[in-house]
C-alpha cells in the first residue's frame, strides 16, 4: 500500500479524533482518545509527556505507524490539562504546536477546548470523574460477546509500582463478518500513587496495536499558569447559566 495513501487516511482520522476548532471539541467527550484518562482526584498532582504510538498492517502486508506526544498535568485540586497534537509518523519528531488545548475544572465544575488554530476557547458545563467503574465480566448478547478480566502482576514504571489488568473481549464467528472469534486485548498498567495508569495498551484486529504510556512524570504541583487560558483568544461560555453562575 502506498505509504503516503495511508497518511492522508490517518491524517483524516487524527482530524476526527483531535479536531479543528473549539466548538467540534467542546461536543467530545472528556476522555482524551489519544492519552490515558486523567481522573479529578485531589492531593495527587504531577505532570508527565503522554506518548502514543499506533501500529497498523497495511495491505502490501508492510506496517504504518503514527506517534502522538502531548503534555498532560494535574494539580492538588483536581484540575487536568492536557494538550492535543496531530498524530504523525513515527519517523518525525513531534515537536508542533498543540492543536488543542483542554482543561478541566472540578471547582467551577467547568471544562474548556482551545483551538490554536482558531484562537477561540469554548467552555463548557463538567462534571468530575474520580473513579472508573469495571465493565462486568461474563457473557453477554446471548453468547455473542464473552468478557473477560485478569491481574497479570506488578511491575515499576518511571519509578512508581504499577499493576496490571488485562481485559480480553471476544466476539462469535461472523459477528463482524470475521471467520475465526475476533478477539481484542486492552491492557492497563495503574498507579495507586497517582490513581492513574501509567500505560495503556489496545489490540484490536481491526485498528491494529495501540500503546500510550506516561513518561517523565514529575509528582509536584505543575506550573499555575497551565490552568490560564491562552492571552488574546476569544472565550464563549456555553455553559447553563444557573452553571456559570456558581
Amino acid at each position: 500500500m502506498r505509504r503516503s495513501g495511508l497518511v492522508a487516511a490517518w491524517a483524516a482520522l487524527a482530524l476526527v479524533v483531535f479536531g479543528a476548532g473549539a466548538q467540534d471539541a467542546a461536543r467530545r467527550s472528556s476522555r482524551d482518545g489519544a492519552g490515558v484518562e486523567v481522573l479529578a482526584v485531589t492531593g495527587k498532582p504531577f505532570s508527565a509527556t503522554s506518548v502514543t504510538e499506533w501500529v497498523r498492517d497495511l495491505e502490501d502486508g508492510d506496517k504504518g505507524a503514527l506517534h502522538l506526544r502531548a503534555k498532560v498535568a494535574r494539580d492538588s485540586k483536581g484540575r487536568v490539562y492536557r494538550e492535543r497534537y496531530a498524530a504523525l509518523p513515527s519517523a518525525n519528531d513531534n515537536k508542533l504546536v498543540p492543536n488543542e488545548i483542554h482543561i478541566m475544572d472540578p471547582v467551577s465544575r467547568s471544562q474548556t477546548f482551545c483551538s490554536t488554530r482558531a484562537m477561540e476557547c469554548v467552555v463548557t458545563d463538567y462534571q468530575p470523574k474520580t473513579s472508573v467503574e469495571a465493565p462486568k465480566t461474563g457473557t453477554e448478547d446471548n453468547g455473542v460477546r464473552t468478557f473477560k478480566r485478569e491481574l497479570i502482576g506488578s511491575q515499576m514504571i518511571e519509578g512508581l509500582r504499577v499493576s496490571g489488568t488485562r481485559e480480553t473481549t471476544t466476539l462469535k464467528t461472523a459477528i463482524l463478518g470475521n471467520g475465526t472469534p475476533f478477539v481484542s486485548v486492552r491492557e492497563f498498567w495503574y498507579s495507586d500513587d497517582l490513581m492513574t495508569n501509567l500505560s495503556v495498551t489496545r489490540i484490536d484486529p481491526r485498528e491494529g496495536r495501540q500503546v500510550i504510556r506516561l513518561s517523565q512524570i514529575v509528582q509536584a504541583e505543575p506550573d499555575a499558569h497551565l490552568f490560564d487560558l491562552p492571552v488574546g483568544y476569544k472565550v464563549r461560555d456555553v455553559r447553563r447559566k444557573d452553571a456559570a453562575t456558581q
